[in-house]
């Protein structure tokens, strides 16, 4: 795999010349329990010095994981949802928590109750929807179930999604999830980043959202994991700062 980073470092380079913070924070999504690839995952966000935020499926989480997570400072725990089920009507995109359901408030809050007694002190209690993909009514529910943050994917509206819960999204995703789930051309995912930073720069998009990286470490093939790493290391070189989600910007 081949990949022009110039554009990137371009891009990064005025970012420093003018003195423009961007603070970058990693999402994984799907963990249930220990695995190669999780190991693989963690490791690299040691070498990178970039905590990994990862998203667990409460309901199906394995009593291994928090003792893996307790060894793994780069990990932080947050929560993806109930049970990764899709709800969805007929004919609409899949969705756990996108649509009005009697039982979504209910869940939402087993998750948070299940993930706290999983992981404790180390759970952010950052609400992640399966498919990113969520109902708006239940925003002031989250909030009132204990939820700080709620994350889905691109820029977000604004900073706050309900009193008391702040929006942090992601905005890269480097899977081919429509295309045979392998890595996007990185030609396309390079030009992606540089609009996404370009964006910003000229007030389209909120300055201080973290710019959010999304990955799956279950599905990945060779040249996700190696783009993954590479293009976190060049926004990190070029100057981005991991972001400090406990203090929820």
């Amino acid at each position: 795999m081949k990949v022009d980073w110039q554009p990137l470092k371009a891009e990064l380079a005025i970012w420093r010349a003018q003195s423009r913070s961007l603070p970058i924070w990693w999402r994984d999504d799907d963990a249930i329990e220990p695995t190669p690839a999780l190991e693989r995952l963690a490791a690299m966000a040691g070498t990178l010095t970039l905590p990994v935020h990862l998203a667990i499926i409460p309901k199906l989480a394995k009593p291994i994981l928090p003792a893996f997570a307790n060894t793994h400072d780069e990990i932080i725990p947050i929560v993806h949802g109930w049970q990764h089920i899709n709800h969805a009507p007929d004919g609409a995109k899949k969705a756990e928590f996108g649509h009005p359901r009697k039982e979504a408030a209910t869940e939402a809050a087993l998750a948070l109750n299940r993930m706290q007694e999983l992981f404790d002190q180390r759970l952010l209690p950052i609400f992640v929807p399966p498919w990113n993909r969520l109902d708006a009514g239940l925003l002031p529910v989250l909030s009132q179930a204990g939820y700080l943050g709620v994350s889905t994917y691109l820029p977000r509206a604004g900073r706050v999604a309900a009193p008391g819960l702040v929006q942090i999204n992601t905005h890269i995703d480097p899977i081919f999830w429509r295309g045979g789930r392998g890595l996007v051309p990185p030609s396309e995912l390079v030009s992606h980043i540089v609009q996404q930073l370009q964006d910003r720069r000229h007030g389209m998009t909120d300055t201080q959202e973290p710019m959010g990286f999304l990955t799956h470490h279950l599905v990945h093939d060779e040249d996700i994991w190696a783009f993954t790493n590479a293009c976190l290391a060049t926004l990190l070189d070029g100057g981005a700062i991991p972001a400090d989600l406990r203090a929820l910007p």
